[in-house]
């Protein structure tokens, strides 16, 4: 039987019940008679444990990996009222549900419980806890990345809540500070982890080439270009990953899965399910739509479109990209796709962003030979020269972007992007009147700010 996700067992329920107290600050678990000390006794506990992030992540990224990397973006457009509005009007409080944080540190916590406690049940047999302990250290580091690139300066916590002598109302550390942690547990995760599980866990479970590709990811965050090119050389060369070769292979990385260009999916089934039928096609307008800009920005003969929305509309009412070509905008079943975090066609653009941005001939033909990879595969022509990517848009850089706006469409990357290159001013200015860096993060929860009197609200939002 197809495995969509871990199931988890009674024994990772009892941790969760340990390590998930929602009402605590940032959720640390209280001291109690039940400590994950005396839970982590066995190699089963430590793999249960591990399981129990992976279900942490769940959680997160089920609604939110849209409404944090699409829905203050130009791409997507709403005919409805609530957080999907409020982002694509810029009109963020901290009243907004994008701006509680409590389901990342959630992750957080129990990645902290896992890579304390495992070494001392893998004392026999050091590789093997290494192993899952880079799998907790790289989902901290995902979920830690997020928290950076959503708040900025945020509290870095990498000790379990153990002892009523540490401080449970912490402050916030400076974002480069956490970024170098983060670079720090993947660079852990990229040496330790697996190459490769040989089944299904090799796209839904961090293994070396996931660990790569999100520091690529980092890098590029960063821009260390020479960094992400290194690491993103051993993404290429990872046999795991390929690209698909036809628009309907295309189509099922997203609503199949695991398929050969997957890197890193947050997996689910029909027990275990998100809300991308909510988010992309439900009613008689999904909570977000193509935008008009975003219709007008391809280019004719784009074989990937028709399997993105339907073109016949010209208002269409949903997005087909995760859901499958065709899809009944009134189904209101439970939707249980996986959701596509990172593939090989974004760290092939990413690498071809950062030789651009490196220069020198030899980088700039092979950044046109990654772009033109992708632009081929969609039926488009190919860039022969670096002059003909400028005529189109401007420069090679912009073709870049453009082409990531049109091949990731809707896949939560698209804010990121703006932000990351410096564009995201420019792009929205025009559409909702961001005007203001300190307005590129969000605001801080009312339901954190409640929690811990020593955190303070970014400073746009005082």
């Amino acid at each position: 039987m197809k495995m969509k996700y871990i199931k988890l067992t009674v024994v990772i329920i009892l941790l969760v019940q340990v390590v998930a107290c929602t009402d605590n600050i940032l959720d640390k678990s209280p001291v109690s008679s039940f400590s994950a000390e005396g839970f982590y006794k066995t190699k089963s506990d430590a793999q249960a444990g591990v399981y129990g992030i992976y279900n942490a992540a769940q959680s997160v990224f089920r609604v939110d990996f849209a409404y944090w990397g699409e829905g203050r973006a130009d791409n997507v457009q709403t005919d409805q009222s609530g957080e999907g509005l409020i982002l694509m009007q810029n009109n963020l409080s901290e009243s907004a549900s994008s701006a509680d944080w409590s389901a990342l540190y959630r992750m957080i916590s129990r990645a902290n419980y896992a890579i304390k406690y495992i070494p001392d049940v893998y004392k026999d047999d050091p590789s093997g806890g290494a192993q899952l302990v880079g799998q907790a250290k790289a989902l901290r580091a995902l979920a830690y990345f997020y928290l950076v690139r959503v708040w900025g300066d945020v509290p870095l916590i990498t000790e379990p809540y153990t002892s009523t002598a540490q401080d449970i109302f912490v402050t916030k550390t400076d974002k480069e500070q956490v970024l170098d942690q983060i670079e720090q547990d993947l660079t852990y995760a990229a040496t330790n982890c697996v190459e490769k599980f040989n089944n299904e866990k090799d796209r839904i479970m961090v293994t070396q080439g996931t660990a790569n590709a999100l520091l690529t990811e980092v890098y590029m965050w960063r821009h260390k270009y020479s960094e992400a090119v290194a690491s993103s050389q051993l993404v290429l060369n990872n046999p795991l990953y390929s690209l698909v070769s036809s628009m309907d292979d295309w189509g099922k990385i997203f609503t199949d899965g695991y398929s050969k260009e997957s890197i890193f999916e947050v997996g689910y089934n029909d027990e275990q399910t998100n809300l991308l039928r909510v988010l992309y096609a439900l009613g008689s307008y999904a909570i977000y739509t193509p935008s008009e800009k975003f219709k007008a920005s391809y280019e004719s003969g784009d074989r990937r479109i028709p399997y993105v929305y339907d073109t016949t509309l010209s208002d269409p009412k949903a997005i087909w990209k995760f859901l499958g070509k065709g899809v009944n905008d009134e189904d209101p079943s439970k939707s249980h796709q996986d959701i596509v975090l990172i593939r090989l066609a974004d760290i092939m653009l990413l690498r071809a962003e950062a030789l651009a941005q490196l220069g020198g001939v030899e980088n700039i033909n092979e950044a046109l030979n990654l772009l033109n990879k992708i632009r081929t595969r969609a039926g488009l022509p190919a860039f022969n020269t670096e002059q003909e990517a400028a005529d189109k848009y401007g420069d090679l850089e912009s073709a870049i972007l453009h082409e990531r706006s049109v091949e990731l469409c809707f896949e939560g990357h698209r804010w990121f992007d703006l932000v990351r290159t410096g564009r995201a001013i420019s792009t929205m200015q025009p559409l909702n009147g961001l005007s203001d860096e300190g307005n590129l993060v969000w605001p801080i929860s009312t339901n954190v700010l409640n929690k811990n009197p020593n955190m303070e609200q970014n400073d746009y939002y005082k």
